[in-house]
């Protein structure tokens, strides 16, 4: 099937609202993108942030006529002052199986791989975590995960205890797992994090040794690692909790984290947690440190 889009750029407190006038003139799907290539960080959870100028997509069948979508939705009060859009044509193709084979198995450390289901693992007697992007919340690419992935893969964790601090997909649980810790507590704020660590976990046949928590029903359990791949903000409001997770002489992993805030989360954990240098990969840091 061919497809065209509508691009219309606006400022951000009117995109939702111009959203909303594209999904109800018939758009497929609607999404939002940076219009000036501006950084955006620090949301607060359960915050949806927009970029201060944000171009605003709307999805077509390459056969609806959008001229008069365009002069209904040109007139809206938001757009008083200027109105500017453009449409491009998508070329005709499989765009599920042209999705599909971008991706590929991945290799963190020396042992563990994050392999979708579709395509076969490259090394069968290495420990093969299967996960499939889509509401996953984490799939190995970002370098918050794949820092957290190589630490796991570093550690003895055979018996081990892990609590996932922001679980997302489960992907850091679920590799924990693989990697041989004994049992695994996923925690989140998002259900849908939930659901989602919970079908990956059955996929890789450790759901019985994983425990899925929204954030305000966590029990207050002591583990011998801790992962929390969440954000600078959240790492320092819930320190508190976090820490508490962590037994003494257990492991404290965060991420999430820009290099230049590193610092700032250090500080906050260091009156009880011994820290490891900081790991970067580009722009961003892993933190790894003992509980005193």
């Amino acid at each position: 099937m061919a497809w065209q889009q509508l691009k219309i750029s606006i400022k951000a407190e009117h995109a939702e609202a111009v959203g909303d006038m594209l999904s109800a003139n018939q758009a497929q799907a609607v999404t939002f993108l940076d219009a000036k290539d501006t950084p955006m960080y620090e949301p607060k959870p359960g915050e949806v942030l927009l970029w201060p100028d944000t171009q605003v997509i709307g999805l077509y069948d390459a056969s609806v006529n959008l001229v008069p979508i365009i002069e209904r939705i040109g007139k809206a009060s938001v757009f008083k002052h200027e109105f500017l859009y453009s449409i491009d044509q998508l070329e005709d193709k499989d765009w599920e199986r042209e999705w599909m084979e971008n991706f590929h198995p991945m290799q963190f450390g020396k042992r563990l791989w994050i392999c979708p289901s579709w395509r076969s693992a490259p090394d069968p007697n290495a420990v093969n975590v299967l996960l499939d992007p889509g509401l996953a919340f984490g799939t190995g690419t970002h370098p918050t995960t794949s820092m957290c992935l190589r630490w796991l893969d570093s550690q003895d964790i055979a018996n081990k205890t892990v609590v996932d601090f922001g679980c997302g997909s489960g992907i850091l649980a679920i590799a924990a797992l693989k990697l041989g810790a004994k049992s695994a507590l996923g925690i989140d704020i998002d259900p849908q994090a939930l659901i989602a660590s919970k079908s990956n976990a059955e996929q890789n046949h450790v759901n019985k040794q994983f425990s899925l928590y929204l954030a305000d029903q966590q029990p207050d359990v002591q583990s011998d690692i801790v992962i929390a791949n969440i954000l600078s903000g959240p790492l320092k409001t819930l320190k508190s909790k976090i820490a508490s997770h962590c037994k003494s002489g257990g492991w404290l992993v965060m991420s999430g984290v820009l290099v230049e805030q590193a610092q700032d989360v250090v500080d906050a954990y260091s009156d009880e947690f011994q820290f490891d240098p900081i790991e970067q990969e580009g722009e961003w840091a892993r933190i790894s440190a003992k509980k005193r």
